[in-house]
């Protein structure tokens, strides 16, 4: 199991270790619902330095981007961000990713989940039949998320670079708690607002920053985050995790990213997709909430009023903002209608629920 940079900070503050994607990651801290609060109220902070990044450069990069992912990376100018994701041979989704436009048609850094690292990279590198440079930079960047309200008032004492004012999906470069060539973004998973921290890990960079970021949070009350309370954050906001609501076997059409789709470009199995826009996808995920006692799971069957299965629950928890229980899930298309009653079974029981619009909160 590998450790991140912080893996230090979290065991002496005692966090619930546990692995994820081969890193040894807090889970929680003081409780999920109090980390969930902390965040939506005022800051809180996530490390998420298992996280996975490429450096792109050189002439063909952005076709080599252009190629491999559904969202059009020609839009992007130097300091903006794109969320997209990278199609495989048969439409389904090889990871989402953010790509990061560093320097325009020549350096790009993308951003892709803990878990795909390797895979992400050989699928890239298979494409890559214009020899564009790429690194793998995974190992030596730190990463931390620092979402929340009050998240830029807290960190704007340590930069001299305006983050008050960043613009959603955008970055900065500069120094960040006396340390240089920190990458600042606002490419937030928790709809709290905030920015993410990314920096070379040399040079005891990392504590510097850990310990510079909570003393300047003091005022806010600023707290460590776990995995826990990043999991019930991004599932207010109908946020897809990788392996849980996105996979393989789904296409960005069915998982509600058409937005991130554009066929103004070639790129891989965009034929395969386009089919699927023209002729309409089969399934479709949804959002619901419970509306009768009972906590959805990964995996959950999902039936209709006469016991038929009409699909499953892919991810589920119980919402700290909004006191219920709620969930996506993948239905055939015909019963994925807004405020429609579905039913998830719960040990043998059917617990009644309602299709509702995301977000959830």
């Amino acid at each position: 199991m590998k450790n991140t940079p912080f893996t230090h900070k979290h065991i002496e503050l005692g966090a619930k270790m546990a692995e994820f994607a081969g890193y040894n990651m807090p889970i929680s801290y003081t409780g999920i619902n109090d980390e969930h609060f902390a965040v939506r109220n005022s800051v809180g902070v996530f490390d998420v330095s298992h996280m996975g990044e490429f450096i792109l450069k050189g002439e063909g990069a952005l076709d080599l981007i252009q190629r491999v992912t559904t969202n059009d990376a020609s839009k992007l100018s130097n300091g903006k961000a794109q969320y997209s994701c990278l199609p495989n041979a048969t439409g389904g989704i090889v990871d989402d990713l953010i790509v990061y436009c560093i320097e325009e048609n020549k350096v790009y850094m993308l951003v892709v989940n803990a878990s795909n690292i390797e895979k992400d990279w050989n699928w890239i590198q298979q494409h890559n039949t214009a020899n564009v440079e790429m690194h793998n930079i995974s190992d030596k960047t730190a990463l931390l998320a620092i979402q929340g309200p009050n998240a830029t008032k807290a960190l704007q004492t340590l930069t001299d670079t305006d983050i008050m004012n960043l613009k959603y999906y955008t970055f900065t470069k500069g120094v960040f708690a006396g340390v240089d060539n920190v990458v600042i973004s606002a490419t937030g998973y928790t709809g709290a607002g905030g920015v993410e921290i990314y920096f070379r890990d040399e040079n005891d960079n990392a504590n510097k920053i850990w310990d510079a970021i909570f003393e300047a949070g003091k005022q806010y009350n600023i707290k460590p985050i776990g995995l826990g309370a990043r999991d019930t954050l991004r599932l207010e906001m109908g946020y897809c995790l990788y392996g849980n609501d996105i996979d393989d076997t789904t296409s960005p059409l069915e998982a509600g990213l058409g937005w991130i789709t554009k066929f103004t470009k070639d790129f891989t199995a965009k034929n395969i997709i386009e089919q699927q826009k023209v002729n309409g996808v089969t399934r479709k995920l949804l959002g619901f909430e419970m509306i009768d006692r009972g906590i959805p799971r990964h995996d959950y069957v999902i039936k209709n009023l006469a016991g038929n299965t009409i699909g499953k629950v892919c991810s589920g928890t119980q919402s700290p903002s909004l006191n219920k229980a709620i969930g996506l899930g993948y239905v055939a298309v015909e019963n994925a209608i807004i405020d429609s009653e579905v039913f998830i079974e719960i040990r043998n029981n059917l617990v009644k629920a309602k299709v509702v619009k995301l977000p959830f909160a």
